[in-house]
Order: C-alpha cells, then structure tokens, then sequence
C-alpha cells in the first residue's frame, strides 16, 4: 500500500531555493517515503506532532504520517543545523 506524498508550501518552497543536485537528492528520499514512510534512520521527533525526520545529506526532511489516509506530509525541509 504507496501513501500519497504533499509538501508544505514552505517546505516546496525550501526545496526550490536549494542546489539542483540537492534537490535531486532530496526528492529521491522524498519519494521513497511514499513506500516506506519509516524507513531505517528515520527519528521520531519529541513533542506533540509526532514528526519524523530522515537525512538526505547535510539536509533533513521533517515529515507527519497520517495512516488513516495513507498521507505523508513533508512539512519543513532544511540544512541540518538550521532545521530544528
């Protein structure tokens, strides 16, 4: 079962403005969320939201899953000292 994959405004925002090799990079890692939305090394985050994040580098994909519609949600997309 593939979840459907959507990016924040701010996160499709954020991926534009980056190199166009990163944004390959990134993109690829975004879509394999869309088969495994847990892949290894991916952290869930502390606090209410229930976030994840995985590595694409020197960057960071901050994500929520919604099971119940089978939705994951990038929500921010960022360097890796400058995302939390």
């Amino acid at each position: 079962m593939a979840y459907t994959v959507e990016l924040r405004l701010a996160a499709a925002r954020a991926l534009r403005k980056l190199p166009k090799v990163e944004q390959k990079r990134i993109g690829a890692r975004i879509d394999a969320l869309a088969a495994n939305p847990r892949p290894a090394g991916a952290k869930q985050l502390a606090g209410p939201e229930k976030l994840y994040r995985v590595r694409a580098g020197d960057y960071r994909i901050i994500y929520q899953i919604r099971d119940a519609v089978l939705l994951v949600l990038v929500v921010r997309i960022g360097h890796r000292r400058e995302v939390y």
